[in-house]
């Protein structure tokens, strides 16, 4: 769109209208809620448990309209999800902090960086990651992060993640949102076997000082079930047309632009719930 907060040829739409990185999603999800404080906003305010599904497109939706919307319609899924996360709040969190947005931010960016190269088999330039990472920031700044509470540059955000990830302890509540994330119990009985694979990947692609705190097995078999499935899905996914390729975006919008357009027309509603903590 012309009038989107990005374009085409930006890095960020061609990496983030890649489908199959949904399936990475878990992984940014559980890294998000390593931090104690979005664990703890999540387990009490979340209804990942209750109707994942509703989880995952809201999600989505809200990612996709960002990068792929018009600014106005960014700014109004934004402002929804804003207004809800001002009510996520307890005795040690706000989902509104910054130091909270700007570790979901970082979150989002990471796994699709990682993931997008395993599965096309290329690695980003310096100056491609510094250009994606900076886009990357309208995942915070959107929700009223100051820009200047972000790290400045990609070389600046390296630091500040090994620094996480190295640092982050997990407590029970992470443990309980990521049983709950990959053994949910109210999935369609249809859907269970996908969750195979999307816990191999997201086994995978954690870093290994969190899949340890997390206490996941990854042993050498493991490991290369891993590296076997990712080498498979590297030779079929890219060779797929584009249009199916980007058909989960194609009907998130459609849901998340359907539901501001009942929200602005004064109609019924659809539930827009808090799309992190």
């Amino acid at each position: 769109m012309s009038d989107g907060l990005f374009h085409d040829d930006d890095i960020i739409r061609r990496v983030t209208q890649e489908g199959l990185l949904i399936a990475a999603g878990g992984v940014a999800s559980l890294l998000q809620t390593s931090h104690p404080k979005v664990a703890q906003g999540v387990h009490d305010h979340s209804y990942t448990f209750d109707d994942p599904m509703a989880r995952l497109r809201n999600t989505m939706g809200w990612v996709y309209t960002v990068v792929f919307g018009s600014r106005k319609e960014a700014e109004q899924i934004s402002a929804i999800v804003t207004r809800m996360h001002d009510k996520v709040v307890g005795p040690d969190y706000e989902a509104n902090d910054p130091e909270l947005q700007v570790w979901v931010a970082a979150t989002l960016f990471a796994v699709a960086a990682q993931a997008y190269q395993m599965l096309f088999r290329r690695r980003f330039t310096e100056a491609e990651l510094e250009e994606y990472y900076q886009q990357s920031k309208i995942y915070a700044t959107i929700l009223g992060c100051p820009e200047e509470r972000m790290p400045a540059t990609y070389r600046d955000f390296r630091e500040y993640y090994a620094h996480m990830v190295g640092t982050l302890r997990i407590n029970d509540a992470s443990r309980y949102i990521a049983d709950g994330v990959l053994h949910p119990t109210n999935l369609p009985l249809v859907m269970r076997p996908g969750l195979v694979p999307i816990r191999l990947i997201t086994y995978g692609l954690m870093p290994p000082a969190i899949r340890e705190q997390y206490g996941w097995r990854y042993g050498r078999l493991r490991e290369i079930q891993f590296h076997l499935l990712m080498m498979v899905l590297s030779l079929v996914y890219p060779r797929l047309p584009e249009r199916i390729r980007t058909l989960p975006r194609a009907i998130y919008l459609y849901q998340t632009r359907k539901m501001l357009s009942r929200r602005a027309g004064g109609g019924p509603r659809l539930k827009v719930r808090s799309t992190a903590a």
